[in-house]
């Protein structure tokens, strides 16, 4: 049974229909990242997932139990299973309370009166490679990285089996990027614990996860392994994703593949195909609807998928 299984979530505000049916699956210990473009409903399905944007269709199972639409006071004391790390590390933390009050909240907000504060402070802040004098520093002082280690402190607080992971990594120099990927897998390993990431950074994506999915328009284009996706994606805007990111080796053969304008507003989608308009690959036949299709551990949602030798 999956940790956490998402089936069919929609969610719209007023006439915009943000998400169109999400689907997808993930195991106790796994990282599941969702990637894709701004405005593709990415940050949206993992807000729904905890509790903190509607979701009018669908479900969300979480351990075998359905928490969609579950009203607060049955939710909150499944938060402690359930930890979100926000995209703005300073932002997200209040400027009033020091580091220890900071990773020790979720503690006062569960109602745990039996926790010695001072010491689980000085137990997160190590877990994170934090020295534990950091307890009585305050948002402002501290740098960006060590600002994403207090909210990854404070994320593991109540022990979690899943963590929801905003753009972790954004804003970072590149070695602080990997010092914080490095203690992700870290912990992962050390606790169990079961993460989705969504980011934009695919050197991400490849650090640290196991399987993603490919958003666009509020919909999964495709789904696999990061291995499998990144050594032969099938769907056109998987590859053209694929095409602008940096390679890591030198001496390898960069093919760009451009995507066509913008993408169109979620008011007014395109027929058929959604992506056909932008795709450099579409085909006259892309006028219908794609269905989701599921072959061999890959999910895909292509009237013309890339051939192994295309995506080459």
């Amino acid at each position: 049974m999956s940790l956490l299984a998402v089936k069919g979530l929609q969610t719209s505000y007023g006439a915009v229909n943000v998400l169109a049916g999400v689907d997808f699956e993930v195991a106790a210990g796994e990282t599941y990242a969702l990637v894709g473009e701004s405005g593709s409903g990415k940050t949206t399905v993992i807000r729904a997932i905890a509790g903190l944007a509607p979701a009018q269709e669908g479900s969300v199972r979480f351990n075998g139990r359905e928490i969609r639409g579950l009203p607060e006071r049955r939710l909150r004391p499944l938060r402690k299973d359930i930890a979100m790390m926000f995209q703005d590390p300073v932002g997200s933390l209040s400027p009033r309370l020091t580091i220890g009050s900071l990773v020790t909240e979720p503690y006062r907000i569960q109602g745990m009166k039996d926790r010695d504060l001072q010491a689980e402070a000085k137990r997160l802040l190590e877990m994170v490679n934090l020295p534990a004098h950091f307890a009585s520093r305050y948002p402002y002082q501290l740098s960006g990285g060590q600002a994403r280690r207090v909210g990854v402190a404070r994320a593991l607080a109540l022990e979690p089996k899943l963590i929801l992971a905003d753009e972790p990594t954004a804003g970072l120099d590149v070695s602080v990027q990997g010092e914080l990927l490095n203690l992700l897998n870290d912990l992962r390993e050390r606790l169990g614990l079961a993460m989705v990431i969504i980011t934009h950074n695919l050197n991400v994506v490849r650090h640290v996860a196991d399987r993603m999915g490919i958003m666009y328009l509020g919909r999964l284009d495709e789904e696999g392994t990061t291995e499998d996706i990144f050594a032969d994606p099938r769907h056109p805007y998987t590859r053209c994703l694929l095409s602008a990111n940096p390679e890591p080796d030198p001496d390898a053969r960069l093919v760009r593949i451009a995507l066509r304008g913008e993408p169109p507003s979620l008011l007014n989608r395109p027929a058929g195909c959604e992506f056909r308009e932008r795709c450099p690959f579409a085909q006259q036949g892309c006028t219908r609807t794609p269905q989701w299709e599921t072959e061999g551990g890959r999910g895909l949602r292509c009237l013309a998928p890339l051939k192994s030798e295309q995506a080459a």
